[in-house]
């Protein structure tokens, strides 16, 4: 063959890079107009990623990406994030009225004028962006019904465990699987807690001062202590791994305040850590659904999680088990998810809404009505600390419970007596049992004149 061919000697402009009328496209395309809601800690880090990574985003995303206007009660502080880059205003309405407006980001927390202003601005056919976990977890089936109705997108990524893209796993990276269960270390005020518990053998009351001292807990502690954070999250992801709406007031919710430091240690013996998890199960009888203290094996790579730190571990049936890790919290961490999702919106901002990925990963008219479990139906495990009188035939009497009640006993440990002690510890770890037959067996040992306190009762999740 001649390799001056006319097929070796084609036009110049029939072979031209396939690029060129992209990159001539990409020059010339408006930047996407964003509106900030908030300009507290992460509308800072949202703000200081975006214009210190703009180029790389910008080749990402197609476009260029820009907040043009801040909206904070406190303009002296909105002005100090954004300076001359955005316009600066008092009332959020005004960057919702805005038409030049595509995108608004909120970031101003809580479920009150958060809620009202997340839906006006859906109604105004503005995209949203959020990392308001409360809001989603307690108003998300309201908010992704208008959002569906009106053809726009509301993305979320760092409403679960900050900077962890969990959300992008579950709704697209496992989408081949049927998700069976997820646990996660979703709260990093807690778990600093309880490692700090673990590592000094500190109490409770002693590490929460402590953790105020260094910034990890907020003066007022409450949602993180208490299980509602967690229960936010969990209930966020519950949706999306089993396609059920949201019911936050269906979750369980347990916290920390009643943990002991002898309980962590006699769990570290046991070869045990606790964590704050939380919990969602696919089971043949509903969703499980729960916040609370748990023994995790020692072991197990998301016992090893500590301090402030988070980790989600997801496990589908093709896929096996997987683990997500990484900070939960922060203005950077929490603002990498916030950008990444403006990245999301951007590139599928004139797609149509088909094409998109529906909110809860599911299609709106696809979701399952599975009922979430109450707690008396949830199988676990057990941990079980039991003060008793020192003498012959307690421990027979309470096994001798546990026996009738139907409950196999994994391991037991009984503290030897300090010489002139009339009491003792003794401590149980039981098989799975069904957790409405564990509450009758725990009152009926209470009952016992030789058991001497509370009954201290801790779930336990192998984890396997």
């Amino acid at each position: 063959m001649r390799t001056d061919a006319p097929i070796m000697t084609a036009n110049p402009q029939a072979v031209a890079p396939a690029a060129d009328p992209v990159a001539r496209h990409d020059a010339q395309a408006k930047p996407i107009q964003v509106g900030l809601l908030g300009a507290g800690t992460v509308g800072a880090g949202t703000f200081r990623v975006l214009q210190r990574n703009q180029e790389e985003i910008r080749r990402r995303a197609g476009r260029g990406i820009r907040i043009t206007m801040v909206a904070d009660l406190d303009t002296a502080r909105a002005k100090g994030v954004a300076g001359d880059a955005a316009q600066i205003v008092a009332d959020a309405r005004a960057v919702i009225a805005n038409p030049g407006i595509d995108i608004v980001i909120e970031l101003i927390g809580g479920c009150g004028i958060a809620r009202t202003l997340v839906m006006e601005a859906i109604a105004a056919g503005k995209h949203v962006v959020t990392a308001n976990k409360a809001l989603l977890a307690v108003h998300g089936n309201e908010i992704f019904a208008a959002a569906h109705a009106k053809g726009v997108m509301v993305a979320f990524e760092g409403a679960v465990a900050g900077g962890i893209p969990i959300i992008k796993a579950l709704r697209e990276g496992l989408t081949a699987n049927r998700i069976e269960s997820i646990a996660g270390i979703i709260n990093g005020t807690t778990n600093f807690i309880l490692s700090e518990m673990r590592a000094k053998g500190l109490d409770f009351g002693d590490v929460l001062r402590e953790a105020q001292r260094l910034g990890y807990a907020e003066a007022d502690p409450s949602f993180d202590i208490e299980g509602v954070d967690a229960a936010h999250k969990a209930t966020i992801m519950s949706a999306i791994a089993f396609g059920i709406p949201m019911q936050f007031d269906r979750a369980y919710v347990e916290g920390i305040t009643k943990l002991q430091a002898a309980d962590i240690g006699y769990a570290g013996q046991l070869g045990y850590r606790i964590k704050l998890l939380g919990i969602t199960k696919r089971t043949d009888h509903g969703i499980e659904l729960r916040v609370h203290p748990t023994l995790v094996p020692a072991k197990r790579l998301i016992a090893n999680v500590e301090g402030p730190m988070n980790a989600v571990l997801v496990k589908g049936d093709a896929v096996g088990t997987t683990l997500y890790y990484g900070k939960g919290a922060g203005a950077e961490p929490t603002a990498s998810a916030v950008v990444a999702d403006l990245v999301d919106v951007t590139r599928l901002h004139t797609a149509d809404a088909d094409q998109r990925v529906p909110h809860l990963a599911f299609q709106p008219d696809e979701l399952s009505s599975a009922p979430i479990l109450p707690m008396a139906q949830v199988v676990t495990a057990f941990y079980l600390r039991l003060q008793v009188a020192d003498e012959a035939g307690v421990l027979a009497r309470i096994t001798g419970i546990l026996a009738e009640c139907d409950i196999s006993i994994d391991a037991l440990l009984q503290r030897e007596s300090d010489e002139g002690e009339n009491q003792t510890d003794v401590i149980i770890l039981t098989h799975d049992t069904v957790e409405g037959r564990m509450m009758d067996a725990i009152a009926r040992m209470q009952a016992l004149p030789t058991v001497l306190a509370p009954i201290v009762r801790i779930r336990k999740e192998e984890l396997s």
